[in-house]
């Protein structure tokens, strides 16, 4: 080999070294970001036990990025207890620090960018994003966060602290800072642009709880409480804020309110009945005559001007349109041609206020309630102004865009609920959302391209800090979340907030008790919701969450101190008062029972009623006061027992208790299980298969201890006691001994004796030979959850997923992509095979358990098929009959939402017993499935539905 070559070979290895060395991208994954207490060659010393490194911005960027240097400043001093300096006047630098700036708004940034020290090319031109690069400049290492916008360099600045263990939610819910005797980074990290360009929240409903908090702690609605609000949207990623508005005007009662929120980089816009940024409480303060158009024209135009003047120049997204005053109707009718003349008209003003073409403006028109009746009979606005669907308040969306519609240059977003007031009865009190749904519909809305923004109504903000969370995140790109990735969502929200050890604990917490409570909220509960005598309903709903409460206790326990008052408000307080209130109304409805059966435990439930109310009070209280000590007074004050409307009473009041006089001497009552009506009766059926146990409730009607016996006629039956005494009541439970049980169907009795008294109660067997497979009847009910299928058949065009923990009782199945095409059942389409197993030939009805979804595609309603073994399939319309779920709260609607379940059902027949299978062929997408219960004769009534059926024989998910 040449001298010459052997030098050329050896320049390219140390040039590919250089570059592997100093080129972004090239020795670390584009997404890398790691922190350690040790150095390393490639890493950048942010702090160590003596020193702290210089955080550098400059004069020129933006005054946000400025401001939220200084928050980065704070965050490093938290978790290192250092503070390191500012300095604002850098040009260059060989020094070790941290250069923070935006892309053309920093000439230090800029000029590395220049030299090719860090390459911007992958962030360049696109929104909010930015990079954190550890780079060698000379003779020193430098971080780098550098944004591609203001926003972005926010952005950076934040995600940095996050990763330094600073918790979006470190003031909002008292998270604790990671403490770090050292931290060393290594960052070659990329940001991806957000996919939803607006990401927002909505302060609504705000009173008492939130109104009475801002107004002790801060005066009012002010910048020193939006400073808060702003801080925290960013850290989370958002950008977009519809403020305060019961009683509150965001410009008017601070001007200093808009102008932080430009300097954050916060778009600011109104809500959908607050057109032209004006506050609808200015209209009361500021306004002339009637809010009519019609009526009242020049003064209303006057009005709106006024309102865009002072908009300025700020960053916002104008709401067009007009709705009545007070979040009414405008009109009884749908007056679609006084509208288009309003917004026509608007479009005019905000013209010739901002010397700008309209569609230069962002503008935005709400398709809520009413509204949607304009868009539904052909009303259109100009293409540039973004169309804001809406939910149906309960997390429902109403409709979505046709396909044709998806190039509209203004686009569509969504406007979802986590909290409402308004009917069938307001939910303002605590978190009752799933983020399991919060996907299934906002993956349903992403995959029908309604994804320009997505704003929540978040109510007071607490308590509503884990949905928020996802919400957002969700909102940055809904690609990257699937619902295999929700489960692990609640551990990484769980550990950024606690840490690692009880990560996983919590997110069962978590996971747990949103789903409880999504069940129905506490403010619909009522004693009658769940079943006191039928699949031991009642009693499985207060163990489920009186688990969850004793598994918070105990990690409340073993917490350090500084993580108790974070622990106590997201996961422990609604835990335990959510399974205080569910205790509470079984005991109302058990007094009510017992009452009627002249029981003498009736006072005894009445009195736990008083107590449980009690414990309400006082838990809410401890939140008030004793919470870290007292920060988050008020937050709880909404009432959330007794509501007899739509709207929440004055003050909690406590359910109507009965008393009873029982005699001095004792008295025999019996009930069975399954039976509310004291006295003789017939056990459920008992089959081998099922291996059931059943018990006998024995009360006593007197004061006196009651004793009493039982005798039965057959050596199969086994109880749990023969004898005993009994103060109020006593369970003896029944099962067979089936090897001394006879073949075939056979009934024995059992006799209860007692204070002179004697009841016969019936037991019968079926202990026939049946061959089975899949999911057994017991007692004439086959119940099954939609995820426990036996086999899924896909196609190309679309699959079946499962969304983990969706739904009521287990977890729930739907189409993917949510926006395929129709498929014809029968042929070629995707389908769900379930085996099951019967006793008996015969009629059954089949009820499928769905979401309540929307017929979001307006047009005859969502349809799917069912078909059993090779018969054809049988069309389901999961619409039918249904009016439209107008702001007129149709009686179909009403019951959906109360129950967050819309059942569908059809009969069918077999013609023999033993093994079948039940196909679910897809037609639609965005149908949820969550549960199938075949009825052979047997159905009891229940608010959840039979548990699921015992299952043999059969694989799942094949």
């Amino acid at each position: 080999m040449r001298k010459t070559d052997f030098f050329l070979k050896k320049m390219r290895f140390f040039t590919i070294r250089l570059l592997i060395l100093f080129l972004p991208g090239t020795l670390f994954s584009q997404t890398q970001l790691s922190i350690s207490d040790r150095p390393s060659s490639h890493s950048f010393p942010l702090f160590s036990a003596d020193k702290v490194c210089t955080i550098h911005v400059a004069e020129q960027d933006f005054a946000g990025v400025k401001r939220v240097a200084e928050q980065l400043q704070a965050d490093i001093e938290r978790t290192s207890g250092k503070r390191p300096p500012i300095n604002t006047l850098l040009d260059k630098t060989s020094s070790t620090g941290v250069i923070i700036g935006t892309i053309g708004h920093n000439s230090t940034i800029d000029k590395l960018i220049a030299e090719k020290h860090i390459d911007v090319s992958q962030i360049t031109g696109k929104r909010e994003s930015f990079i954190i690069q550890v780079v060698p400049v000379k003779d020193a290492k430098q971080l780098i966060i550098a944004g591609s916008d203001k926003r972005g360099t926010i952005y950076g600045m934040y995600h940095l602290a996050e990763e330094l263990g600073i918790s979006p939610w470190y003031w909002w819910a008292d998270v604790p800072v990671k403490k770090r005797k050292a931290a060393h980074i290594t960052a070659n990290y990329v940001s991806s642009e957000p996919v939803v360009e607006y990401r927002g929240i909505f302060i609504n409903d705000e009173a008492p709880a939130l109104t009475g908090w801002v107004n002790e702690n801060f005066g009012g609605f002010n910048a020193k409480f939006y400073e808060k609000v702003f801080e925290l949207i960013l850290r989370l990623k958002g950008n977009f804020l519809w403020p305060a508005m019961w009683g509150e005007a965001f410009y008017e009662d601070d001007p200093q309110n808009p102008v932080l929120a430009d300097e954050y980089g916060v778009i600011i816009g109104t809500s959908h009945h607050e057109p032209m940024m004006r506050a609808h409480d200015e209209w009361r303060r500021f306004g002339n005559g009637p809010w009519n158009y019609e009526k009242n024209k020049e003064a209303l135009q006057k009005f709106w001007t006024d309102g865009i003047k002072r908009m300025g120049t700020n960053e916002s997204i104008v709401t067009v349109g007009m709705r009545g005053d007070g979040d009414e109707a405008m009109t009884e009718g749908t007056a679609i041609e006084l509208l288009e003349n309003i917004i026509s008209d608007q479009r005019k003003i905000i013209s010739e206020v901002t010397d700008k073409p309209a569609e230069q403006i962002p503008q935005a028109w709400a398709l809520y309630k009413e509204v949607q009746d304009y868009y539904d009979k052909g009303m259109r606005v100009p293409d540039d102004v973004l169309l804001l669907l809406c939910d149906d308040n309960w997390g429902n969306i109403r409709v979505l865009p046709e396909k044709k519609d998806w190039n509209r240059t203004g686009g569509f977003g969504i406007y979802y609920h986590f909290d409402f007031v308004g009917g069938p009865v307001s939910y303002r009190w605590l978190n009752v959302t799933q983020i399991e749904k919060v996907w299934e519909q906002m993956n349903l809305a992403y995959a029908w391209d309604a994804k320009k923004l997505w704003l929540v109504n978040v109510g007071d903000i607490k308590p509503m800090e884990f949905p928020i969370s996802f919400f957002l995140d969700f909102a940055w790109n809904p690609e990257a979340i699937t619902p295999q990735d929700l489960p692990d969502y609640y551990r990484k929200w769980s550990r950024q907030q606690f840490g690692d050890e009880f990560a996983n604990e919590i997110a069962g917490i978590l996971a747990s008790y949103t789903k409880f409570n999504a069940r129905r909220t506490p403010e619909m509960i009522r004693p009658d919701t769940y079943s006191l005598t039928d699949y031991r309903e009642a009693e499985r709903i207060l163990t489920e969450y009186n688990t969850v409460v004793e598994k918070s206790k105990q990690i409340y326990e073993k917490l350090p101190k500084e993580t108790k008052a974070a622990f106590y408000q997201l996961v422990l307080f609604p835990v335990e008062i959510c399974a205080n209130l569910n205790d509470m109304y079984v005991a109302v409805a058990k007094n009510k029972l017992y009452a009627e059966q002249k029981r003498a435990s009736t006072n005894f439930y009445a009195q736990k009623v008083k107590i449980l109310f009690e414990k309400d009070k006082s838990l809410t209280d401890d939140y008030h006061h004793k919470l870290a000590n007292g920060k988050w007074n008020h937050f709880m004050s909404q009432t959330h027992i007794g509501y007899t409307s739509w709207n929440n009473p004055p003050e909690n009041v406590m359910p109507e208790v009965t008393e009873f006089n029982p005699a001095d001497a004792a008295g025999l009552g019996i009930m069975v299980e399954g039976n509310n009506k004291a006295g003789s009766g017939q056990m459920p059926i008992f089959d081998p298969l099922n291996q059931q146990e059943y018990y006998i409730e024995i009360y006593n009607t007197g004061l006196k201890p009651l004793e009493y016996k039982i005798l039965s006629n057959e050596k199969w039956i086994k109880l749990s006691a023969t004898k005993g005494v009994v103060k109020f009541d006593e369970r003896v439970f029944v099962s067979i001994d089936w090897q001394k049980a006879p073949a075939g169907d056979h009934t024995g009795s059992i006799d209860i004796f007692g204070a002179g008294q004697n009841y016969t109660v019936l037991v019968s067997i079926q202990n026939n030979p049946v061959q089975v497979q899949g999911f057994i009847e017991k007692n004439g009910v086959v119940s099954i959850n939609a995820a426990n299928y036996t086999h899924a058949n896909n196609t190309a065009a679309a699959k079946w997923i499962t969304v983990p923990n969706l739904g009521r009782t287990h977890s729930a199945v739907t189409i993917s992509p949510a926006n395929a095409e129709a498929q014809i059942p029968g042929v070629k389409a995707p389908y769900l095979e379930y085996d099951f197993s019967l006793f008996k030939h015969g009629e059954m009805e089949i009820q499928i358990y769905l979401s309540p979804t929307l017929n979001y595609k307006k047009q005859d309603g969502l349809k799917f098929a069912i078909s059993i073994d090779n018969a054809a399939p049988q069309t389901i319309n999961m619409h039918e009959g249904e009016t439209r779920p107008d702001w007129t709260y149709p009686r179909w609607w009403n019951q959906s939402v109360t129950d967050h379940i819309k059942f569908k059902s059809v009969k069918q027949s077999v013609q023999n017993a033993g093994l079948h299978t039940l196909k679910i062929w897809m037609i639609d997408p965005g149908i949820v499935f969550q549960k199938i219960v075949i009825d052979a004769g047997g159905l009891k009534p229940s608010y959840l539905g039979p548990p699921e059926s015992k299952r043999v024989g059969d694989k799942n998910h094949e």
